[in-house]
């Protein structure tokens, strides 16, 4: 019997490359056993239904890129997708062998021809070529060998519009003017190391409307931020306007807006303003409120759309916005979108924390030079005329792109010297050298860094971290219970002296964080958090109740899992439930109920007490993604890391972690070698997004 060779691009007949059935076929078993999710597979049926005969090779394609948006990637790479199938779709274990598909991924993968599927995807009616006309709306665009879902296409053109746009328009400044005021604010002969890169990154923002200022913990951002606000509200006031900027400050996140704005309102308050013309009406015209970007742009309930676009631009003339590696490419877009020509933007952030939950990397893209500067000799000729210093010649090269002469990357932490553990580790996870990532954790001179091997998962050895930290190093849990019960005040007490105890409840509490990789399995949120709440009950420090069921009892810890304007609650907020007085008897005695204290998060300390039953979006917090816990910081953070290696521990996470401690971190781990793979697992994320 003699067998047809095929061309490339298919495989035998019989195959589900062979009809369009079969491949939905195949793709529904995919979704089934987990492998793509109902969506990707969703989309080939809309496809297939679009168009009947549409080729097998497209309805994969156009499922497997929908595949790639939902872990965060912008296209798919056909080259890559058949050289390298299993990066394309993590094929999850499958109970029972009778359940998985014959069929893998990797098997239809490695065998089709990259340019082969170009040719039948650009033949396709339900495929745009890049550059074609806009009314050709079709569902994918083909760019050379990427294939993207077409609102993520749209996303990449507009934002490389918008921002190449704002590049391009320089701010009226005058050098001698901007030199004199950073002086003002950056006085010579401060201590520090040289240059200022504090200093360079306020010129550099000042020049053009985008700039991007990132970097560590500690490194500086906020102050950085601040004197770039007074910096530019000086030079407005001395303008011919005389009139100061109208400025608006955002975040992703409620968490994160809470946090620059205690930030903001104390650093305002020490500005250097003694010597700067007009410096109290500086100091007043920086702005200290912070709102969430989707409260910035007029969220309107049940769609994507926002109230502000380029028909109904802001009312603004910058945004500043913090915590930009949280930003996924559909906000900055619309962001974009909503600025007025004249306006400016300003992205602050860590470059190499953990990206956006959903698709695309921002900041990483931005930042991808940002570690080796990029500048061009007349851009480091002018900071030495206006800042008084220049970057090192390292960091200056010709050619270079108008993009990196608007981004500064602030390269000392003031939080993590070179002695610290924490900042040891730090560099180590970021520069992919996992023996001194263990050689750190090793070193028992260090006090601010602790490893705690288990034997298991269940090992009691991680209840005793949990409920009493590390010996002399750092605290657990039981402390802040300990706390709520000592320092209770009577029960006829006035209000503030209870305002003053939840104070030092949730401060006592915010000295330790366990985080974790996953929500499921045994190193996972949802099974941690009955584990601990077991626990503490045992050893007397939270109510039987905690362990009989009731959702409610005292010492409860809750995060807040949505924004809740209403509440004035934001997304990652952490709360704690307390009995305090809401009512007297007959008497005149208090009635005691529980309430949930929650900080005022606008830096004047302040507690507010909401009713628990007002509470409908929270979660019990003794453990917590790392991923919530981006914008927050702990006294004592500890990791646990899973028993084995996952796509969604990586080095960013890891890098995520360590820094969300100030004292001290403690990784926690049942295999050393699943530490060493994860810090060699850095996130790729597919775009081409400034790649020139």
């Amino acid at each position: 019997m003699v067998t047809e060779t095929l061309p490339q691009a298919t495989l035998a007949p019989a195959t589900p490359l062979s009809a369009s059935d079969d491949m939905l076929e195949l793709l529904r078993q995919w979704r089934d056993a987990g492998w793509i999710r109902a969506l990707d597979c969703a989309l080939a049926e809309f496809l297939s239904q679009q168009h009947p005969n549409t080729p097998p090779p497209v309805l994969l394609a156009g499922a497997l890129a929908s595949h790639l948006s939902g872990r965060g990637h912008l296209l798919l790479d056909l080259g890559e997708a058949c050289r390298h199938p299993g990066a394309v779709v993590t094929m999850a274990d499958v109970a029972a062998t009778d359940q998985a598909p014959a069929l893998p991924p990797t098997a239809i993968l490695e065998t089709l021809d990259p340019a082969s599927w170009r040719d039948t995807l650009a033949d396709s009616e339900l495929v745009t070529l890049s550059g074609a006309s806009e009314t050709q709306r079709r569902p994918l665009v083909l760019d050379g060998q990427c294939l993207y879902l077409r609102r993520y296409w749209r996303f990449e053109a507009d934002i490389t519009r918008a921002v190449e746009a704002k590049l391009a328009q320089r701010r009226d400044i005058d050098d001698a003017q901007l030199a004199t005021i950073l002086e003002q604010l950056f006085p010579a002969g401060a201590s520090g190391p040289q240059p200022d890169w504090q200093k360079l990154a306020c010129a550099l923002a000042a020049r053009t409307q985008f700039s991007v200022i990132t970097g560590g913990p500690g490194t500086g951002k906020t102050t950085t931020v601040v004197k770039l606000l007074a910096l530019l509200q000086a030079m407005a006031l001395q303008g011919e306007a005389r009139r100061p900027l109208r400025i608006r400050l955002a975040a992703p996140t409620g968490k994160a807006a809470a946090r620059l704005n205690e930030s903001i309102a104390s650093q305002v308050t020490r500005l250097p303003l003694a010597d700067v013309p007009h410096g109290e009406q500086v100091r007043s015209a920086v702005p200290t409120e912070v709102t969430t970007l989707h409260r910035l742009l007029g969220a309107r309930p049940n769609t994507r759309k926002f109230r502000h676009h380029r028909f109904n631009p802001l009312a603004t003339d910058l945004v500043v916005v913090d915590e930009a590696s949280m930003i996924d490419v559909e906000m900055i877009a619309s962001l974009l979108d909503a600025l007025p020509p004249h306006a400016g933007l300003v992205m602050l952030g860590d470059k190499d924390q953990l990206a956006s939950v959903e698709a695309g990397a921002i900041l990483g893209s931005l930042c991808a030079q940002a570690a080796e500067g990029h500048y061009r000799q007349d851009t480091a000729d002018w900071l030495a005329k206006v800042a008084g210093a220049a970057p090192e010649s390292e960091y200056v090269c010709d050619p270079a792109r108008p993009l990196d002469q608007s981004i500064a990357m602030l390269r000392h932490s003031h939080r993590f010297g070179q002695d610290s553990g924490i900042g040891q580790l730090a560099r180590a996870i970021n520069h992919n050298q996992p023996a001194q990532v263990s050689k750190v954790l090793a070193d028992t001179s260090l006090t601010d860094v602790h490893r705690l091997a288990l034997t298991e998962i269940n090992d009691t050895a991680l209840e005793t971290l949990v409920m009493d930290g590390v010996a002399g190093r750092g605290h657990g849990y039981a402390h802040y219970l300990e706390t709520l019960q000592h320092e209770r005040p009577a029960d006829d007490a006035e209000q503030d002296v209870f305002d003053a105890w939840a104070a030092e409840v949730l401060a006592a509490h915010s000295q330790f964080q366990l985080l974790c990789a996953l929500r499921e399995g045994p190193a996972g949120v949802e099974e941690l958090t009955p584990r601990i709440e077991a626990r503490l009950v045992i050893s007397g420090h939270l109510q039987a109740d905690a362990a009989n069921g009731a959702q409610w009892y005292e010492g409860r810890p809750v995060l807040v899992t949505g924004n809740d304007y209403g509440l004035r609650l934001m997304n990652g907020d952490i709360g704690i439930a307390l009995q305090v007085p809401v009512d007297t008897n007959e008497a005149g005695a208090p009635v005691m109920g529980l309430r949930v204290a929650f900080p005022a998060g606008d830096g004047s300390g302040d507690i507010r007490w909401i009713l628990p039953s007002r509470l409908q979006r929270v979660e019990t917090v003794f453990a917590m993604t790392v991923h919530k816990s981006q914008g927050s910081e702990f006294t004592h953070a500890a990791l646990i890391l899973p028993d084995s290696p996952t796509p969604i521990a990586t080095r960013e996470l890891f890098y995520t972690a360590v820094t969300r401690a100030r004292e001290l971190f403690t990784l926690v781990e049942t295999r050393q070698e699943v530490a060493q793979q994860v810090v060699r697992a850095q996130i790729q994320r597919a775009s081409q997004l400034f790649l020139v």
